[in-house]
């Protein structure tokens, strides 16, 4: 019988174990020695003009100053501004590059990289080695990201962690449905809305993360 040309034979498949095996290992290799670090999320897509292009930048900068690394998806935009807040304070700047069919092309202020070909790969290490979760305004990606990890917390699968959402004109409508929709159907309950923060001011943000360390002696989450 003829094999469907489209359809990965079972060597293929096979191979497919080991690529996804080596993304790990390098991943953990790499980010289990960087010290504490924030991960930040937002739009490819924003503007070097951006009001959230700033906001990024200068959040990243404070943490720096507080002791924290910065890790990104490694693209332009929202991700650019975190990795040149971070470099251009000195500190831990470090890009998880996606390969997309438009390839992404790694923007210049990362100073340790890693590629990755899997994004179930590249959201592993995004949370294995964070001290806590930023989400600027973005699409569908930072939208999975923000969900995903409230998921993780929700159900416990990894330990609590600060998840703030940057930007609360941004966010405002998404709250409202969330109260009314998901809430109003009983899908979440009302201590689920506690699980993250929305904030304006990098300052606060980093006051928010450092205060809930305070409470523990370990910087470093874990899944």
């Amino acid at each position: 019988m003829e094999t469907n040309k489209e359809t990965p034979s079972f060597k293929d498949e096979t191979w497919r174990i080991f690529r996804i095996m080596a993304e790990f290992v390098e991943g953990f290799e790499t980010l289990s020695r960087i010290g504490p670090c924030i991960t930040i999320f937002g739009s490819a897509r924003t503007d070097k003009n951006d009001k959230y292009y700033k906001l990024a930048f200068d959040m990243a900068r404070i943490a720096v100053e507080n002791n924290y690394g910065i890790i990104t998806g490694g693209g332009p935009g929202i991700m650019e501004a975190a990795n040149k807040g971070a470099t251009e304070a000195s500190g831990t700047s470090i890009g998880l590059n996606i390969q997309l069919p438009f390839e992404q092309k790694p923007n210049p202020f990362i100073k340790t990289i890693l590629n990755f070909r899997y994004f179930f790969c590249r959201k592993v290490m995004f949370l294995k080695y964070t001290s806590a979760v930023i989400i600027c305004p973005g699409g569908y990606g930072t939208l999975d990201e923000m969900f995903e990890t409230l998921t993780l917390i929700q159900t416990q699968k990894i330990s609590h962690l600060p998840l703030i959402l940057m930007g609360k004109e941004y966010w405002l409508d998404l709250i409202g449905w969330l109260k009314k929709e998901m809430i109003g159907k009983g899908y979440i309950d009302k201590a689920d809305l506690k699980l993250f923060h929305v904030v304006d001011d990098p300052q606060e943000s980093i006051e928010l993360i450092n205060k809930f360390y305070r409470k523990r002696e370990d910087k470093v989450n874990f899944i």
